[in-house]
Parts: C-alpha cells; structure tokens; sequence
C-alpha cells in the first residue's frame, strides 16, 4: 500500500486550522501596525520627536525579544490551543490600552505590554502547523498562514484611515479590538490536536504523521542554545526581520516624505505593496513544498528557493532615487514578497531540524534573535533619519541582508542535519 495518500482519501481539516492561523496572524499586523499608519497623527496630538518614535518602536522590539523567549518555552508546555489563546488575550488588552492613554510614555508602556503578547503569534502558529501537517506540506502551510500579516498590513491602511477620520485615533485601538474576540471564540471552539479532533479521518491522520519523528526525552531549554540547528535558524532570523519591521514601521513614513503621501492617500500604495507581499509569501511556501514532491531534498528545496528571493531583493537599494511612484511601488513590493518568501521557507526549519516537543521554544529563541535585530534597527534608522534624513543608507543594508542571511546558513547547517537528541523509552 502506498504511503502516499492522496487529499481526496484523507480529508482536508487541516487546512480549516490554517485558515486559523491565517486569521489571527492578519489581526497581529493590524495591532502592531497602526503605530505606522497613524505615526503623522500622533506625532501631532502627543508632540512626538523622530528620536521618540524610534524609542517606542525600540521598546515593542525590546518587549518582543523577551516575549519571544518566554512565549516559545509557555506554548511548548501548554500546547498551541491553550497557548495561542492566552497570547492572543493578553495582545487584545495591550492594543486597546493604546486608545486610553495621553502620554509617550504611556503609549510606549502599552507597547511594551502588545510586544510581549504578540511573540505567542508565530510559536503557537508554528506549533501547530507541526502538529497539523507532514513535512511536505509545511512550507506551503506555512506560506500561507503567514500571508495572513499581510492581509493585515493590507487591511490597516484602508481600515485604520477610515475610522480616524471618522471617531478619532483612540476609537481605531478600540474598535479594531474586536477581531480578536471573535477569533478567539472561533479558536477554543475549533482547535484540537489532530488526535483528538472528531473531523479528521483515519487517513488524514495517517498522512500527518506520515514523516513523524521519533519521541524524544524532555528537552531542557538550556540545551536547545548548544546545538548549531537552534542557530541555523536564529542567525538568519536576526539578519532578516529587522527589514521587515523596517518595512511595517517606516514605509508610510517615506512614502509621506519622499512622494508627498499623507493619510488619505498611501493607502493604495501600501495596499499594492502588501499585495504583492501575499503572492510571495505563498508562492516561496509553494516552491520549496513543490520541490520536496519532486524528490529534493528539504536542504536543497528550502535554501535554493531562499536564493532566488535574496536576489530578488537587491534592486530595494535604487529605490531612494526612484522619482515615479509606482516605480518605487514595484520595487519595493518586490523586495516584500521576497522577504515573505525567504520567511515562509525560514519558518519551516525548526520544524525540518526538531521534534515536535521543541519547536516552539526554537521558534521563540530565532524570534528573540529577530526582534533583537528589530532594536537595533529601529535605533539605526532613527539616527540616520534624524542625522541625513535620507533612506538610501537603510536601502542598502536591506538589500544585502538576505544573501548574507543565507551564507551564515549554509555555513551553519550545511545539509539541515535535523538535530539529534536522546530517544525515548518505551513505556512499559
């Protein structure tokens, strides 16, 4: 009998949990990113300076990175349902904070509480979809979960506008925090681990855990930073979510400044760009799950897709000097998609190199890796901006990072060896 079961003898409820997870990585982009779309009216009503809003933008990354660390070893232990959904409250209670505060620095303390609930979004997301699909089908999976942030980030400049102009900035937190109620209904209602859901048949089981890796002992957090897998994929991370968070927290910023854009009309621009965001994201999950059907193998089908979207991304360092438009458009949106593409193929290595029982702790020690990268990020492109006011010099570390991401891969990881650990004993 053949070990491959095709989806019209398995079922497809899995792709009901990705559905999930796409949801909810839409409205994590919307919280997060609003500070973006709404950074010209707040720097107007709480007097903020370019070095303020950097040092807000900071202290998310700073909460993040620790969030990150703490979420990952939480959803490990508690199992995705019950780790996502308690992530996903907290998050919900720091965003509607934003739309009850006067000051900096309380807008920045209810920052710093959004960072720590937001770092449960991708460990819970990953987690799952480790426990939802085979191998084969992850990078896919995880393609699309994570289009999910930009539907978000496409949703945030026509959403957020709208209801400013309408109610007011602190209305936009309010109202915008019911998505995540709803979800969340949705999420304790839906979720399972596919063992134990009742609409997942014997076969689609059967292909879930088609590749399962053996069971391991328990894992001691401390040992995960020992072994060169954990750093296969936290290096990377720390090279390249800094263009993205780049992308989400100054991309209105200089399209306003170089293209003269302002509330009302960036929209349709970041719509494009994010757009476009959602094809790569999906078609780099595609790619590589199309290579591994074809017999490559996962090194191969993961870091040859990466190449061609580090490539993808180098005209991102002409765009400064781009007059038209929809030119700078383009090639920014280019270099979105391929940042989603190498992001969708990244994501999936934790769950290529680790049992099951780790990969939300890996996930959250690479996402501390790349909100740390975020810190600095955002403190480098405050200083440049406040120094030069030109974007040329953050142009051009973007477009570099992926390549270089992918070297201190390979370097790493040459083959993607999955990392070994001590097998566990049978039960008597």
């Amino acid at each position: 009998m053949s070990d491959i079961v095709t989806p019209r003898t398995t079922g497809r409820y899995r792709w009901t949990i990705c559905a999930l997870l796409f949801a909810a990585t839409a409205i994590n982009y919307i919280d997060r990113q609003m500070i973006g779309v709404l950074k010209p009216v707040l720097q107007r009503d709480l007097g903020w300076t370019e070095a303020q809003y950097a040092d807000i933008v900071f202290w998310f990354q700073a909460a993040y990175a620790a969030g990150f660390l703490m979420m990952g070893r939480l959803v490990d232990r508690l199992g995705a349902r019950v780790g996502y959904a308690l992530a996903l409250s907290f998050w919900t209670l720091a965003h509607v904070a934003h739309g009850l505060v006067s000051t900096v620095a309380q807008f920045a303390a209810a920052r710093f509480a959004l960072g720590l609930g937001e770092a449960g979004n991708f460990p819970s997301g990953l987690k799952a979809v480790t426990e939802w699909f085979p191998q084969r089908e992850r990078a896919f999976a995880v393609g699309l979960f994570n289009a999910g942030a930009n539907v978000g980030a496409i949703a945030t400049p026509l959403l957020v506008p709208a209801i400013t102009l309408a109610y007011g900035w602190r209305m936009a937190f309010i109202a915008t925090g019911a998505f995540s109620v709803l979800w969340l209904i949705a999420w304790i209602a839906i979720y399972r681990r596919p063992e134990d859901h009742p609409r997942v048949t014997t076969e689609e089981l059967a292909l879930i855990r088609s590749d399962a890796t053996p069971s391991v002992r328990h894992i001691p957090w401390l040992k995960l930073f020992a072994v060169r897998e954990t750093w296969a994929y936290a290096v990377p991370k720390f090279l390249t979510d800094p263009i993205w968070w780049m992308f989400l927290f100054w991309l209105p910023d200089f399209l306003g400044k170089r293209y003269g854009l302002d509330l009302k009309s960036f929209g349709p621009p970041l719509v494009v760009i994010y757009l476009l965001s959602d094809g790569g994201s999906v078609l780099g999950g595609w790619a590589s799950s199309r290579l591994l059907r074809r017999g490559w193998s996962a090194n191969a089908a993961r870091k040859a897709t990466m190449l061609v979207c580090a490539v993808a991304v180098l005209p991102i360092v002409t765009v400064q000097y781009i007059d038209k438009l929809w030119i700078a458009v383009a090639l920014i949106g280019l270099a979105t998609a391929a940042h989603q593409a190498f992001s969708a193929n990244l994501l999936t290595l934790p769950s290529d190199l680790f049992p099951r029982q780790a990969v939300a702790s890996v996930v959250g020690i690479g996402g501390t890796a790349g909100a740390i990268g975020g810190m600095l990020i955002a403190k480098f492109v405050g200083h440049v901006l406040g120094a030069s006011g030109s974007y040329a010099p953050i142009f051009a570390v973007a477009g570099g990072a992926y390549l270089l991401a992918l070297l201190s891969l390979h370097l790493i990881s040459p083959w993607l060896t999955p990392a070994r650990f001590e097998p566990q004993e049978s039960a008597a």
